[in-house]
């Protein structure tokens, strides 16, 4: 049995057969023998996911059938649990139960987080579980000031992660983040408007 790499998760014999095929194989080989790809967090990366406001989740059926589901609530609602484990609330939304769905009866989760003013994007691979009943532990992971019941926690175990190039990632702004870039310029032109009207 040939070594066994935490990018196995995603290269799979067939990806590894098309790197080699175009030409890429050699250097992902390079990167499993002198690094790979991580399989707990780290301090950066735990500020990176603290400071997140949303993220996309992927799940599949048992049939391979994939889904794709945004989550979005104040930074820091995807809770670390520790250096392997991460988890968050789960409310009431639109009642498909789609993704919850797929986790009862496959637990395979990706995350995909994107930081888009620093053009960063981390890819997470691993399982997760999804707690009913734990009153104790869906409240601790509930988001302060937001007054929806919590009706699951799901709590998810990492894998693999990834953190990808910045390439072809566009800078975007929220209001917020431009309001924090243009308000000290505003002050600046206020500043200089008064010293001229002083003249």
């Amino acid at each position: 049995m040939g070594d066994e790499f935490t990018s196995d998760i995603a290269f799979s014999p067939a990806v590894k057969e098309l790197q080699r095929k175009y030409g890429s194989r050699k250097s992902y080989e390079s990167m499993e023998r002198q690094r790979g790809w991580l399989n707990e967090l780290t301090p950066p990366l735990t500020a990176f996911i603290e400071g997140r406001d949303s993220f996309y989740m992927g799940t599949a059926n048992t049939q391979g059938q994939p889904y794709i589901q945004h989550r979005g609530g104040a930074p820091g609602f995807l809770k670390v649990i520790d250096n392997k484990t991460l988890a968050f609330a789960d409310f009431s939304g639109n009642r498909q139960y789609i993704s919850m769905g797929n986790l009862s009866e496959n637990p395979s989760i990706f995350l995909f987080l994107m930081d888009y003013p620093s053009r960063t994007r981390v890819k997470i691979w691993g399982e997760a579980k999804v707690e009913y009943d734990d009153k104790q532990l869906m409240q601790s992971l509930a988001i302060r000031g937001y007054t929806a019941e919590v009706e699951r926690a799901v709590i998810f175990s990492i894998k693999a992660l990834d953190v990808n190039c910045p390439q072809h990632i566009v800078q975007r702004f929220t209001s917020e983040e431009m309001n924090q870039i243009v308000q000290p310029l505003k002050a600046r032109i206020t500043e200089l408007e008064n010293e001229l009207k002083k003249k």
